[in-house]
């Protein structure tokens, strides 16, 4: 279990604050529903913390993977609730997320 910031610039555009990553700041932007995902997360906030994990904890939520895609690294993962919220979102999560947990994960826990 980890806490990680994610902070949206003046460009509207979200990246992981993740200061062992040693490519590109590019690779650190959350796209393809991601973003989307922090909007509701940070309820208009330009930065949120997120408690993320491989292992179910107290009050958390869940990313599910739908599928995994072996050429350009990364998966879709599905948020099906939110705080008791029926929500239908995909979203990717690149190949950060394998740098992260050391796997792409089957489940994703988190809570703001």
């Amino acid at each position: 279990m980890r806490t990680f910031k994610f902070y949206k610039e003046v460009t509207n555009r979200w990246y992981v604050d993740l200061p062992e990553w040693e490519g590109e700041k590019e690779e650190l932007e959350m796209v393809s529903g991601a973003d989307t995902f922090l909007e509701i997360l940070s309820q208009g906030e330009e930065t949120v913390h997120v408690v993320l994990s491989t292992v179910p904890f107290e009050g958390c939520d869940v990313l599910e993977l739908l599928r995994e895609d072996e050429h350009i690294g990364g998966g879709w993962y599905s948020l099906n609730k939110y705080m008791g919220i029926d929500f239908n979102l995909e979203m990717w999560l690149c190949e950060v997320t394998r740098f992260v947990f050391g796997e792409l994960p089957k489940n994703v826990y988190f809570c703001k």
